[in-house]
């Protein structure tokens, strides 16, 4: 594979890995966990996964940044919009997910799950 085809496709998977939280390493050093991406046969790069927990920091960061505000500081249907959008990702699954993202509102846990049920009753 060229430099140039392969600094391409790196280029190309770069967003996905930063969205999902993850690290671009070279593929000699990927471990067992890691996963090594590979273009026209042979290995470009190897993406480190975040643990979960570190997943659902890095989502809210992320929203945090789209949002241009602190979430704790957006009114109620925006917070409710969120959680909503949370729960589509699985990030309640996670262990301390409801609390995590609680902290992250500015709200209580049963806020949160008064949210959720509010979205499961509608």
């Amino acid at each position: 594979m060229s430099a140039a085809g392969q600094g391409a496709f790196i280029a190309a998977v770069k967003p996905l890995v930063d969205a999902m939280g993850g690290e671009m390493i070279p593929p000699d050093e990927a471990g067992p966990d890691d996963v090594v991406l590979s273009w026209e046969g042979a290995a470009a790069v190897a993406v480190r996964l975040p643990q979960l927990a570190d997943s659902l920091d890095h989502i809210l960061a992320a929203l945090e940044r789209r949002r241009g505000m602190p979430l704790a500081e957006l009114d109620r249907k925006a917070k409710q919009e969120i959680v909503r959008s949370l729960e589509a990702r699985g990030a309640f699954a996670v262990r301390h997910g409801v609390e995590t993202v609680a902290s992250a509102l500015g709200v209580s846990r049963f806020t949160v799950y008064n949210y959720l049920n509010r979205e499961k009753g509608a």
